[in-house]
């Protein structure tokens, strides 16, 4: 059973660069660059991910002196994760054509008034 994780925008994020391509492993630096978000970002989301048992995480496994890098630790989603993951972007996304919807369909937000600081 999946744990439960805070779904924030940049979780989103996260999700959707995995779900770009669910059966890949994925290492940091490059979750990064898909997602647009830094690294300090992303490290505690996937750590929160792991915790909850949406993806797995494994540790390569090189000679890091022959490779002249470090080694790098790739994450993979779960079955349930990948699941999981779906249901909540595409849910965000629902939110967000909603919301559109209801801006197109003649409601506006509150004209300024006098005295709101706005000249």
């Amino acid at each position: 059973m999946l744990g439960k994780v805070r779904i924030t925008v940049q979780t989103l994020q996260v999700l959707q660069t995995l779900l770009d391509r669910p059966m890949d492993e994925h290492y940091g630096i490059g979750i990064s660059e898909d997602s647009g978000l830094a690294t300090g970002s992303i490290y505690p989301i996937l750590a929160r991910l792991e915790t909850a048992g949406w993806i797995t995480s494994d540790w390569e496994d090189i000679d890091e002196s022959a490779e002249g890098r470090r080694r790098r630790r790739y994450y993979r989603l779960t079955h349930d994760g990948a699941a999981k993951a779906y249901s909540e972007v595409a849910k965000r996304q629902q939110r967000l054509t909603s919301t559109r919807d209801s801006t197109s369909s003649g409601w506006r937000p509150a004209a300024p008034r006098p005295g709101w600081g706005l000249s």
